[in-house]
């Protein structure tokens, strides 16, 4: 497959109570788009400091390309100090302002993401005024658009998640998001109405929810679609919705079928969440042969 994602957001350092790791939903993303055998990249950047340095190794050593990565002088690399008590519901401090709330609109980055197949984006990185307006001239370039909602208090505001999901094709959240969307317009929290009414209001060509351990459930023009969740032994969630778009990007892009494609995204997203961190090392018969699916 030569199909090209280009992933545009934070990087950033998740620091731990013994140890950090490198973080961030969209170089999540993009680094299992690798396990994949995808052509990801990563438009970010990072401060010119000894943190900074590490994530562009880090980002090497995945197969990453470097050049859409920018090195500021001004601001420090990013970090988000996690608290992992309950290990089903990490909980993070972003830190802020860091380098990537500077993401500047550099020569050939329109034409970077023209070129793409997906451009997959959050609202995280939209809480500054400089990424935003980067974020949204890039979207009136990208050809087919990705919004991985992940809503982080207090980091985001109604006008702008709303904007965002104006230029979106395709839209993923978790079930307390869509609940939380719901309730700006006084609307069903059935999550089958919900959702319903959040494509409509859109105009979203794909819906998908995910209910943590409960599964997911995606909704497009050719009907609601459920998957159950796989039942494992959690080492840590970080990184298992990432994990979650980065597979059901993988088989849409390969035309595979609703159900097909929802039940490869839970079972990567279980499987991640077996390991310990955000982007470990897993391909495809690696989610084939980990006894989570059955076909």
């Amino acid at each position: 497959m030569n199909q090209t994602i280009t992933c545009f957001g934070e990087i950033l350092w998740d620091v731990l109570p013994t140890s950090k790791q490198p973080g961030g939903a969209p170089m999540n993303v993009a680094a299992d788009l690798r396990n994949f055998g995808l052509n990801s990249q990563l438009i970010s950047r990072v401060g010119s400091d000894d943190l900074g340095r590490e994530l562009l190794d880090f980002l090497a050593q995945k197969g990453i390309p470097l050049d859409l990565i920018q090195v500021g002088q001004s601001h420090l690399t990013g970090v988000a100090k996690a608290n992992i008590s309950d290990s089903n519901e990490v909980t993070y401090k972003i830190v802020q302002p860091v380098a990537w709330d500077y993401i500047q609109l550099a020569p050939g980055l329109l034409d970077t993401v023209r070129q793409s197949d997906l451009f997959v984006y959050g609202s995280l990185v939209a809480r500054s005024n400089q990424s935003h307006e980067t974020l949204l001239s890039l979207l009136e370039a990208a050809p087919r658009k990705v919004f991985d909602v992940n809503l982080r208090a207090p980091h985001y505001e109604r006008t702008t998640v709303e904007t965002l999901l104006y230029y979106a094709d395709i839209a993923k959240i978790n079930e307390h998001e869509l609940v939380e969307l719901s309730s700006w317009y006084g609307e069903e929290t059935d999550l089958h109405q919900a959702m319903n009414q959040l494509r409509r209001r859109y105009k979203l060509e794909t819906l998908c929810v995910t209910l943590g351990e409960k599964g997911a459930v995606l909704l497009d023009e050719t009907g609601l679609y459920s998957q159950v969740g796989f039942p494992v032994e959690v080492e840590d969630t970080i990184g298992s919705g990432d994990a979650f778009l980065a597979a059901f990007l993988y088989k849409t892009l390969q035309g595979e079928s609703p159900e097909k494609t929802l039940e490869f995204a839970c079972a990567t997203g279980a499987y991640v969440a077996t390991q310990r961190g955000a982007t470990p090392l897993f391909s495809e018969e690696t989610i084939m042969n980990s006894a989570l699916l059955t076909t």
